[in-house]
């Protein structure tokens, strides 16, 4: 189910990958935090990251 609520960018700041400890950045396209260091993509869902490794999906 897609959401309407738009994610909150301030909370990028204080977010980093779970892996790495990098700092992410955001796709608004895809919904997405993106973690260059670990080529993994974490999901927004209802406009809350979901920061768990097995629900990231890996960058090509």
């Amino acid at each position: 189910m897609t959401s309407e609520i738009e994610f909150d960018r301030k909370m990028l700041e204080a977010l980093v990958c779970p892996l790495t400890r990098a700092t992410l950045t955001y796709d608004a396209k895809a919904n997405e935090l993106i973690s260059k260091t670990a080529n993994l993509a974490f999901p927004i869902r209802d406009g809350i990251p979901v920061m768990l490794v097995d629900e990231a999906r890996k960058l090509e």
